[in-house]
């Protein structure tokens, strides 16, 4: 008895600051399939192939993390990836160096940052409902994507397509930027912009009553989130090698369903950046299992769907056995 009063606050415990343990545990499930369906998961060429597809999705699911653990949530990012994408490949071609390389990036990223901004502003101080306001704004910035790059076309130096797809020291270039995304996000929880974070996301009144300048949080949040985005444009530059103004729009609803997957509330204050990498592991593992079962394509989009429901309802469900039992 006195053993079982022991076990349970630790559980709690660990459970609470391991968010994301139920999406390692969908992720090892997942991979197990995988394999015994492609039995070259692992070989370096697959798996840089692979990390090359869910690096974009996965920064992009970094910044609604934030955004997500803050409180809110961003409708837009999808539609600001499309128009850095938009950005960048007008800025760039085959013969570009690297001046004007680095031009078109820092541009990219001040227009990420820039709409971002502007979210944050909607929302912190124009008080308007997130989900509304970002819904809004990503119409904003599709018609900008539409405009700076009317049809799909456009290259970028072959250089830094190599790059991009290079493996030093036999470790994926892109398995080495997630290693650094964790890095960034390691530092970010240290400082009070971490801490306030999650105070904000668990409770904006108390948050306020205690100092935290609430408004502003909100505006750099949306603002990181903006920068995230641009980086997730970058890197699906660097992997399609060409722009597209809409390239991005599918992106939004799995940016969301990763961070859900990860372990992250959405009503915030909970989970945390690795469990949304996992998250978005998870669901290109699953779209390879699918692929390699030979589903037919017309009830691919359907098992997707089914398997992307249970995985988020699972967790509930756990919940619910528990309190029956």
């Amino acid at each position: 008895m006195n053993l079982e009063i022991i076990r349970r606050p630790f559980n709690r415990y660990f459970l609470r600051h391991n968010p994301y343990l139920f999406a390692l545990f969908l992720l090892l499930l997942s991979l197990a399939i995988n394999y015994f369906l492609q039995p070259n998961l692992f070989d370096l060429r697959v798996l840089n192939g692979n990390m090359r597809i869910f690096l974009p999705l996965m920064i992009l699911a970094a910044g609604q993390s934030i955004v997500v653990l803050g409180g809110g949530i961003d409708l837009s990012v999808g539609t600001v990836v499309s128009l850095v994408n938009a950005v960048l490949i007008t800025n760039l071609a085959r013969e570009s160096g690297p001046v004007e390389v680095l031009w078109a990036i820092a541009l990219g990223l001040g227009i990420g940052l820039l709409a971002g901004a502007f979210n944050g502003l909607c929302v912190a101080y124009l008080r308007l409902q997130p989900i509304v306001t970002t819904y809004a704004t990503s119409f904003i910035y599709s018609g900008l994507a539409l405009y700076i790059l009317p049809r799909p076309g456009g290259a970028i130096p072959a250089e830094l397509a190599r790059l991009y797809r290079s493996t030093p020291a036999s470790i994926p270039f892109t398995l080495l930027m997630v290693v650094l995304l964790l890095l960034i996000w390691k530092l970010i929880r240290a400082t009070r912009f971490g801490t306030f974070l999650y105070a904000l996301g668990g409770d904006a009144e108390a948050s306020f009553t205690t100092g935290i300048r609430v408004s502003r949080m909100r505006l750099w949040i949306y603002t990181v989130s903006g920068g995230f985005a641009a980086l997730s444009a970058v890197a699906l530059t660097l992997s399609t090698s060409t722009g597209d103004p809409r390239i991005g729009e599918s992106m939004t609803l799995d940016s969301i369903v990763a961070v859900v997957l990860g372990g992250t509330r959405l009503s915030g204050g909970y989970g945390g950046i690795a469990g949304s990498i996992i998250g978005v592991a998870i669901l290109g593992t699953i779209r390879n299992i699918i692929s390699f079962a030979n589903v037919p394509t017309w009830w691919q989009t359907l098992v997707d769907a089914v398997i992307i429901v249970s995985a988020l309802a699972g967790p509930g469900l756990i919940k619910l056995l528990r309190r029956g039992s």
